[in-house]
């Protein structure tokens, strides 16, 4: 024999009630079935009370109840069985619209009055859902569901109860209906409840008496899920639960069952499935005592947004026997119960968390309670922190398995989530921890990923500058999202793309194979500022910022997002060449708050230069003396001279290959070499300044002084001076390199002539190449070679930047 128990939802339309005809009716063995209220008549019949109590007119509200019923029994039964219960339904509608009367004429209202009219809802419904259903009998549950009321509260009376039930029940029943939620007093016989939720309850107290042999509760979801789905879109069901963890979850806001439903089966060990009445075809969540035999330490995560947290603190509570007590009793005299409680060891803070309704009312009964001590100074203050979150991480399996605590708090601190309160009994069951509400669907997504409770690890990517590297590494992520789903379970999501005019924002993720248009017809105008704005308020889960531009003003921001636990990747050398003192704090932050700022591609492109310098340092070696080719623009321009071409032709075909700048004196005036070679010995370990290089430059200075048109107009003089130097220097079997050289900390670029044995004649096109002279490799340096320029080798080394964000390379 089993007990269904149907919600409001399953009970709250047409479809929903020929749902639960067809479930009952297909069972094969004896059923007793606990129907709620039509789904929001509870809410409604509660606001017309209220009206009725202030003396408003409830008539037409009242016949919009009534209208909505009859539409109901038409659409579910035949006419011949509607007009066989019309009579009843219209007496209990006529005893109600008499009691709103009474209350507005009298304006009275205790709770007695308040109990019946609620009480109407389930009674009228369980008729109704009697008579769909063929074959059912109806059984009035006040008649065998108990209670004692004391302090104003209806307490269930559980040895009255079952043995009326039982006497009810003599044999098993083959299909009954009954309702939900309302009992009548054991003393008075007037009716009572058993508070919101309590169909279920009514649902377990039938089972554990008849000793059923299962219960079930069908809702409108498939069962308990890992998270809340309205905030992690990968929350999934939880096949198995225990009735502690299930129990937890729902004290902290999984409002699947209500929790005292837990309670009576869980004594008679009868298991509770939860079912989805609008699917009935899916498992569902089996919970029993049965022991979990999977490795998952976390089976789900709840949370009560509506939360506040109560502190008193005070060196005077120290070693005093019966604060505990004093509090908790001032707070029960009011109504008031604490669902998550926090106390340091030294005893001198206790914290409470309540409802921010509660807030203020609590700290007003504890300062009553403590007001000598107060006055004194033993106890310095109590005070409430509202608009606050709080979350609970269940599973049974968190026993005795060391580092859950530190890995659960490393992952909301590397993402900048601030834990005011925590809480963690000796069962080990439930991890519960107090936070600010803005940042909870963050926290949520940290959690659920860093258990592994989601399918895939996610990237959010905001990217700034959409030109040949920005668009060529979108397209990149386009191209790689598939195989990296299905190979490393990573999902990127790009989440906004800023060019030089809009930025678009979408935490679902930016469609990439039309953003452009996509930009430019949902896109905002664009600065810093409404950037900067838009990633700190979407307050995103495991953000990183990719700065695919050359501006000051876009690396100005990284400060503040670092700050904000967000990563940066940055194609953009000025923060890294730039001022050191900046320089250093950038990667002072970063590593304090645990996050990246990576900036592979301001050296060599897509070449591992600064990774494996990083690595050669960290692993304990010291990094004596660099010597590098590090502009692939000047190393094509020399590899391209020739008695056919010379220098401004190949300058020209520098800047048409894209190699160059559209001012190429940028590349000519060594600048960009300057700067890397800057970031190389900063990783390298040295203090450098772009002001502390030496250079050795090619071009005179006049032809920077003038306009870009002044150069391209007079650039053609210097060919005759390089093609004398190229001839004599083709005779000597030498060529012309742009060469960076660090040695201890000194730096210079310059104009080196390399023969047949050096290492850096042979370097074709626009290659880099990188010499790494250490104590490990003195006499032979490492060499590092390959492109060093073009915007597709540009973007895959940014892109792997962002792979090893997410450890993966």
């Amino acid at each position: 024999m089993k007990v269904m128990k149907f919600g409001g939802t399953s009970v709250g339309s047409v479809e929903s009630i020929l749902n639960v005809k067809r479930i009952v009716e297909s069972e094969k063995e004896p059923v007793i079935v606990v129907v709620s209220a039509l789904g929001g008549i509870t809410d409604k019949l509660i606001a017309l009370t209220d009206m009725a109590f202030r003396g408003q007119n409830v008539e037409t509200e009242f016949d919009a109840v009534v209208k909505r019923h009859f539409d109901v029994i038409k659409g579910v039964m035949t006419e011949t069985k509607a007009d066989g219960i019309k009579g009843r339904i219209n007496g209990l509608f006529d005893e109600l619209l008499a009691v709103y009367k009474q209350v507005a004429d009298s304006k009275e209202l205790n709770q007695q009055t308040k109990d019946l009219i609620v009480s109407f809802g389930e009674r009228i419904s369980s008729v109704i859902i009697a008579t769909v259903i063929e074959g059912a009998a109806y059984a009035y549950s006040p008649d065998f569901i108990k209670t004692n009321t004391a302090f104003g509260k209806h307490t269930l009376d559980i040895e009255t109860t079952n043995a009326l039930i039982r006497n009810y029940f003599p044999e098993k029943p083959v299909l009954t209906v009954c309702p939900g939620f309302i009992t009548t007093d054991k003393e008075s016989g007037v009716i009572t409840n058993l508070g919101r939720g309590g169909s279920d309850y009514t649902a377990a107290i039938l089972a554990a008496a008849l000793h059923a042999d299962s219960l079930e509760i069908w809702t409108d979801v498939d069962g308990f899920m890992t998270a809340d789905p309205r905030v992690i879109s990968k929350a999934y069901v939880i096949d198995n639960l225990s009735y502690i963890e299930a129990m937890e979850l729902c004290n902290y806001g999984a409002k699947v069952i209500y929790p005292p439903t837990i309670f009576p089966v869980y004594h008679q060990n009868i298991p509770i499935l939860i079912k989805n009445t609008f699917n009935p075809d899916a498992p569902g969540t089996y919970i029993s005592r049965a022991k979990d035999t999977s490795n998952q330490p976390v089976k789900g995560i709840s949370s009560i947004n509506d939360s506040a947290l109560v502190t008193m603190q005070g060196l005077g509570m120290v070693g005093v026997i019966g604060v505990s007590k004093r509090l908790f009793g001032a707070l029960a005299n009011v109504g008031i119960s604490a669902f998550f409680i926090s106390q340091a060891s030294s005893e001198n803070t206790i914290s409470i968390g309540v409802t921010n309704a509660e807030a203020d009312i609590a700290v007003k009964v504890i300062s009553e309670e403590f007001a000598h001590e107060l006055a004194i100074g033993e106890i310095n203050n109590v005070k409430a922190e509202k608009d606050l979150a709080t979350i609970a991480v269940v599973g049974d399996n968190m026993k005795r398995i060391p580092g859950i605590s530190g890995k659960l708090f490393g992952a909301l601190g590397r993402s900048g989530v601030n834990v005011i309160a925590i809480a963690q009994g000796a069962s080990e069951t439930n991890i519960s921890f107090v936070i600010d509400s803005i940042s909870l669907r963050k926290a949520l997504n940290v959690i659920h990923e860093a258990f592994f409770l989601s399918e895939y690890q996610e990237l959010n990517i905001f990217l700034v500058g959409t030109g040949t590297v920005g668009g060529g590494l979108l397209d990149q992520i386009m191209l790689q999202q598939p195989k990296l789903k299905k190979q490393n379970n990573l999902k990127i999501k790009v989440v906004g793309i800023a060019d030089e005019n809009k930025v678009l924002f979408n935490r679902d993720g930016i469609m990439l194979s039309n953003y452009p248009e996509l930009i430019a017809l949902d896109g905002i105008p664009t600065s810093p500022e409404v950037i900067l704005k838009g990633i700190l308020d979407m307050n995103i889960y495991n953000p990183v910022f990719v700065d695919c531009t050359a501006s000051y003003q876009v690396a100005a921001l990284y400060k503040d997002l670092l700050q904000h636990n967000v990563s940066v990747v940055a194609a953009n050398k000025i923060a890294a060449s730039g001022d050191y003192a900046n320089y250093a704090e950038l990667k002072e932050i970063a590593r304090k708050k645990g996050i990246k700022f990576l900036f592979e591609t301001n050296v060599g492109a897509g070449l591992p230069i600064i990774n494996t310098m990083n690595n050669l340092v960290n692993s304990g070696d010291k990094i004596l003396k660099l010597e590098a080719v590090l502009s692939g623009t000047l190393n094509f321009i020399f590899n391209t001279i020739s008695a056919e071409i010379p220098l401004s032709k190949a300058i020209q075909l520098a800047k048409e290959a894209r190699y160059a700048e559209p001012d190429p004196r940028i590349d000519l005036s060594g600048t960009d070499v300057i700067r890397k070679l800057v970031i190389l010995s900063r990783e390298a370990g040295y203090k450098v300044e772009q002001s502390d290089v030496k250079k050795n430059l090619f071009i005179p200075q006049r032809y920077f002084d003038g306009t870009l048109e002044d150069f391209w107009n007079t650039i053609h003089e210097m060919d005759a001076e390089f093609e004398s130097v190229r001839q004599r220097l083709q005779s000597e079997n030498k060529r012309y390199r742009f060469v960076a050289t660090m040695e201890n900390g000194d730096c210079s670029v310059g104009l080196q002539e390399v023969d047949m044995r050096h290492p850096f004649y042979e370097l074709e096109g626009s290659n880099n190449i990188i010499m790494i002279k250490t104590e490990r490799y003195y006499d032979y340096p490492m060499i590092i070679k390959g492109y060093g320029a073009g915007a597709s080798v540009t973007a895959a080394g940014v892109f792997a930047d962002i792979m090893s964000i997410a450890n993966i390379r």
